[in-house]
């Protein structure tokens, strides 16, 4: 049992206390709990994300709670049912542009511009080339939710990802593949300081300071059981320097320190393998004659050619960094598969080091998550917690043994029981339950290849800060780009 944290104070911007925490895995339940959150708000709702789409049915498979089942019409609705709700929604900008291209906007979001109770606003404020990719949601400063989750199309999934799920659609009517994501509902002070971060982007994007609400009583989610309750909850960031704003790279931080920090097992979900500061962190814990083991899920390639092109051309050398640092079997890493052997494509970012420790956010294991993105991950250190230690560390045993089970499609008995034969061992578990239908799949050696792309490792696209003459490298690798693409 940890008796001390892990990291230090420093690697977070607030130590806050949450009444109830919970680990919600995939957007079905997601998006359920976020409606019935909202509903129950009586001053103010806010919402930041990197991308946001008021066409997404917030219950797919048919409207079970009360409102629109549409989000653009569930938030309109909202103020009609509570005169004094005010709602304010921010969206990264360059990500709206995009979102146009999909056919997204314009109608609701356009009515809602003439809205005395929806504020609606996008958020430019970055470097060249960045991105706000944190996902927040915060109603009344007493119940909040943050992760990887984004509140647009193409994540609803359920926990099944089973193959052909006609619910599983964008909104522009094709049809999405399985999407396996994971955020967490707060409520008490650790939801307060949400709203405070929420405040300060709102502010830093528009110049408009927005009042704290009353304090009131949490709105929690009906039916959303508590993974744990009462324990302290550290918030990291990363924030680009960005005109008289200073570089904030705590999650960096943390995640170097809870590596180093590591005795028996590292467990990590991620959208991107990219960042060779962790990577050579993780590697120099399986050069140890006795480091913990490594199970990474990622997957199977990024979404688009230009993210395949720069994340997994990285993650193949990363891997292969990896690979060979670990001389006694101590790494495992996968993708997971549905029952149609189609791969589930890994958006959550989740990490767990020897059920001490359990972290979720929108940070990628990349370097722009490390320094030029704007970041935002909540994490509980049972070593900060030593009142029920004992319980958190054996809630987070139940959370990673309950995504393990998901992704290979097996029960919770032959889990334990595969674990018993492997002396405990992660990896040794992993191996022996890994088969046909649903599973993980261990990336090929042999296939792991040195990527030849221009853009591997390129800081074009995955930079590590924000620093003099970015824009200038990025004006320049326009044509390796173009070169690449049409080659």
């Amino acid at each position: 049992m940890g008796t001390v944290p892990m990291t230090k104070d420093d690697a977070f911007w607030r130590i806050a206390r949450a009444d109830r925490l919970s680990l919600i895995v995939d957007a079905e339940d997601y998006f359920k709990a976020a409606k019935r959150a909202m509903l129950g708000a009586r001053h103010v709702i806010m919402l930041v994300g990197w991308d946001l789409d008021t066409r997404i049915l917030l219950e797919p498979g048919g409207a079970t709670i009360e409102g629109p089942n549409d989000l653009g019409g569930f938030l309109s609705w909202l103020p009609e049912r509570s005169p004094e709700l005010q709602i304010y929604l921010l969206k990264w900008k360059f990500g709206a542009i995009q979102a146009l291209g999909r056919g997204m906007m314009p109608v609701a979001l356009a009515n809602w511009t003439l809205d005395d109770q929806v504020h609606f606003r996008l958020d430019g404020e970055h470097p060249v080339g960045g991105a706000h990719h944190s996902k927040i949601v915060v109603i009344d400063d007493a119940v909040a939710f943050c992760g990887g989750i984004d509140m647009t199309g193409g994540r609803w999934d359920t926990r099944g990802h089973s193959p052909g799920d006609e619910r599983r659609v964008l909104p522009n009517g094709k049809a999405a593949g399985p999407w396996h994501d994971a955020t967490t509902a707060l409520s008490g002070p650790a939801a307060k300081a949400l709203g405070e971060l929420s405040r300060a982007r709102w502010k830093a994007a528009t110049g408009d300071a927005l009042e704290a609400p009353p304090e009131i009583e949490a709105a929690w989610p009906e039916g959303l059981a508590p993974t744990l309750r009462d324990v302290d909850v550290g918030i990291a960031r990363t924030a680009p320097a960005y005109g008289e704003r200073d570089e904030i790279r705590e999650i960096e931080r943390f995640y170097l320190e809870a590596i180093g920090a590591a005795r028996r097992t590292i467990y990590i979900e991620t959208q991107y393998l990219a960042s060779r500061t962790l990577a050579e962190a993780l590697a120099a814990r399986l050069r140890e004659a006795d480091g913990p083991e490594i199970v990474m899920i990622l997957p199977r390639e990024a979404d688009g050619w230009l993210e395949q092109k720069a994340m997994d051309g990285a993650r193949r050398r990363l891997l292969r960094m990896l690979w060979e640092a670990d001389h006694a079997g101590r790494l495992g890493a996968y993708y997971p598969v549905n029952a149609a052997d189609e791969p589930i494509y890994v958006h959550a970012k989740i990490t767990i080091i020897d059920n001490q420790v359990l972290r979720v956010g929108s940070s990628n294991v990349n370097n722009r998550s490390m320094g030029f993105d704007t970041e935002c991950d909540v994490v509980v250190d049972s070593g900060r917690n030593p009142a029920n230690a004992e319980a958190i560390e054996r809630a987070f045993g139940e959370v990673r043994r309950d995504l393990l089970c998901e992704h290979l499609g097996v029960e919770v008995a032959a889990f334990d029981a595969a674990l018993d034969a492997a002396d405990g061992s992660l990896v040794g578990a992993v191996e022996a339950l890994r088969g046909d239908g649903r599973t993980l799949v261990g990336f090929d050696r042999d296939e792991i290849e040195a990527d030849d792309s221009v853009l591997a490792e390129n800081d074009l696209m995955d930079p590590e800060r924000s620093e003099p003459g970015f824009f200038e490298r990025l004006r320049d690798g326009a044509a390796q780009i173009a070169g690449s693409a049409l080659g």
